[in-house]
């Protein structure tokens, strides 16, 4: 059995290209609805619905054990409704994790954090929530970032600048020690992102779900054996899409060599 990583677009392929460096020795099918991203800007029906189908057909189709929902948006409007009430129904012995708890996980840790995100992510205000439940004392601001990712979809990463200042100066007074980066696309912009935060303070941390998901999955697998000993560990990497981009096939070469983009023509996309 496989290990799935489902996403919205490019953000999934930065936390497979991660997981797969930690963990090579397994078998993984990375699942991009590429036709319908951004989910940052669609209806909670519309993520759960889109969420449940991925998860669904990397199940049923691709035999997976274990699902990453690589997407911050998925894992805040979606992904507990999917364990409750789809999950125990069809696939009881298999597990869904998400990437957002991992990341609220290290946040909590501060006096005072940022949020980096999509209007759908921040509107939900799940980090926040499980933040605070964590650590009721740590502050929380959050500001969407909502042209980052489809600058990044496109491939035009060299004209983000401009935006990366104007989302984080809300952020300048705020005297946060730590910066949330809660969209899984936004590693591609650290660099940047770092740069133009840290002018304020060197002190600022970035938290960057690339770093956390890997380690936080490596233990969870030595929690839980009956889903470490259910996967299959042939080192094979499937990539599948609703949609092939130019820049989608040059980070797939980049990231991971010679590689089959595959559209998938059987999962059903009600747009």
């Amino acid at each position: 059995m496989k290990i799935g990583i489902f996403d919205s677009g490019l953000g999934g392929l930065i936390i497979a290209r991660a997981i797969r460096k930690a963990m090579p020795e397994y078998d993984y099918v990375y699942f991009g609805d590429t036709k319908r991203l951004p989910y940052g800007n669609k209806s909670h029906d519309a993520v759960f619905e889109f969420t449940e189908g991925a998860v669904d057909y990397l199940f049923r189709k691709e035999n997976c054990a274990l699902v990453i929902i690589a997407c911050n948006t998925a894992s805040g409007r979606a992904l507990r409704q999917i364990q409750q009430e789809y999950l125990t129904k069809n696939f009881a012995d298999r597990r869904i994790l998400g990437v957002l708890i991992p990341a609220a996980e290290e946040a909590a840790k501060y006096k005072r954090v940022g949020i980096l995100a999509t209007l759908g992510t921040v509107a939900s205000n799940t980090f926040p929530i499980e933040i605070k439940k964590l650590n009721k004392k740590t502050k929380v601001f959050q500001n969407p970032a909502p042209v980052l990712v489809p600058l990044i979809e496109e491939g035009e990463t060299a004209l983000a600048k401009p935006f990366i200042q104007k989302y984080l100066k809300p952020f300048a007074k705020k005297n946060i020690e730590a910066l949330v980066l809660g969209c899984t696309h936004y590693p591609i912009l650290k660099k940047e992102i770092k740069k133009i935060i840290q002018e304020k303070s060197r002190k600022i941390q970035i938290i960057s779900q690339d770093e956390i998901v890997p380690k936080k999955l490596k233990n969870y697998l030595k929690k839980h054996q009956e889903i470490k000993k259910a996967l299959s560990r042939n080192r094979s990497m499937k990539i599948l899409v609703t949609d092939k981009t130019q820049n989608l096939n040059n980070l797939v070469k980049k990231w991971f060599g010679k590689h089959d983009v595959n559209v998938i023509s059987d999962y059903l996309l009600s747009s």
